[in-house]
């Protein structure tokens, strides 16, 4: 049955990511050097990241933007929520913080701008919901305030910069708490879409898919199935991590911000560039801000609530560059992407401002 309905297109990816996940295990427990183990894993992460994709586009049909892109986001982000906990654990508080705002700015400006710039030049100027991504982007703007405010009252010295555990729990409760309010209107289907959005489940096969349609317990099995593995790998790649930034000389800051963060990120990496290139800009736009989102309302407050459980405790005290940069970056997308059009100069912009920032942490 497999065999009838996966193309072998999907038949490929699907063996590229079992040898890549077999792969970095071998090497994890083999002993070779850190560098090697670390760069197979991460590479394992982004293979896997095909495979979510072509799930993904499955599924969009079916349940439209809204619900797709939440449902991909909180799975492509169990990496980066594993990423983050087995880092805590080993010390690394440096690179779990740059991590954090890292993901955040590797989505609104590389992953964004690459979609934009792809989309761009393969179909012109791409339009998508601007009312979801007024919202989404609003949402973005008003949960990194919240995320960044004890770092402000520290560098103030406000009365509660004493209390930072105390005051990064109760925002984090808070930003738990916003998120889930906040699914009810990521998860409603827009009228626009909903022609598109809602083909029956036995239509012929999707031609924006380029292969057969799959069953929809397939789709879920692939999608939930390539994410756990993903997530395995990345207990597999923060036991190298320590050892791989000493040898490759780079500081923790940059580490987290650019490395640990894109490799985390590497689903969403693929999938919203491969959703604008098939001109599916509302699918793209709904994964690509939904991931940024969910980590200053999700990921970020889960790991400060799961450092209770560590030897190291993280607060949402962040750097001021980093605080700076996710700042500019949140405001720069916001202005971006409120007028519901994409371009691909657009997208230069955005990766050329991506770049700038990481360059400003490659020596700490």
């Amino acid at each position: 049955m497999t065999g009838r309905v996966l193309s072998k297109s999907d038949l490929v990816v699907l063996t590229i990511g079992v040898v890549s996940v077999a792969a970095a295990g071998t090497l994890h427990y083999s002993g070779v050097p850190a560098v090697l183990a670390f760069v197979v894993a991460g590479a394992a992460v982004a293979l896997l990241a095909s495979l979510v994709g072509r799930s993904v586009e499955q599924l969009g049909d079916r349940f439209g933007p809204g619900a797709t892109g939440v449902l991909q986001s909180a799975l492509g982000n169990l990496p980066e929520l594993f990423i983050g906990f087995f880092a805590l654990k080993a010390g690394l508080l440096a690179v779990v913080q740059a991590a954090i705002i890292g993901s955040i700015l590797s989505n609104i400006l590389l992953v964004l701008g690459l979609a934009f710039l792809v989309g761009g030049l393969k179909h012109g100027p791409q339009r998508f919901d601007s009312a979801r991504a007024r919202t989404s982007t609003v949402l973005m703007v008003l949960a990194t305030a919240a995320l960044v405010m004890p770092s402000l009252a520290q560098y103030v010295h406000a009365p509660a910069a004493p209390h930072e555990k105390a005051l990064s729990l109760v925002v984090s409760v808070v930003l738990l708490g916003v998120f889930l309010l906040s699914l009810p209107s990521a998860l409603k289907r827009s009228p626009a879409a909903a022609p598109v959005d809602s083909a029956p489940a036995d239509s012929a096969p999707a031609a924006e898919h380029g292969g057969p349609r799959w069953p929809l317990w397939l789709a879920i099995t692939m999608l939930t199935g390539a994410s756990l593995a993903a997530a395995l790998v990345s207990d597999w790649f923060v036991s190298a991590l320590e050892p791989a930034i000493a040898a490759l000389g780079v500081s923790q800051a940059f580490a987290g911000l650019v490395i640990v963060a894109i490799a985390g990120n590497a689903i969403e990496n693929v999938v919203g560039i491969q959703l604008a290139y098939r001109n599916q800009a509302d699918f793209a736009m709904s994964v690509i801000i939904q991931s940024p989102l969910q980590v200053a309302l999700v990921l970020a407050p889960a790991l400060v609530l799961l450092s209770l459980f560590t030897a190291t405790t993280l607060t949402l005290v962040f750097a001021p560059l980093l605080v700076m940069a996710v700042a500019v970056a949140v405001l720069a997308t916001a202005f971006i992407v409120f007028d519901g059009e994409s371009t691909w100069l657009e997208g230069v912009t955005l990766i050329a401002l991506y770049a700038i920032i990481a360059t400003t942490f490659w020596w700490g």
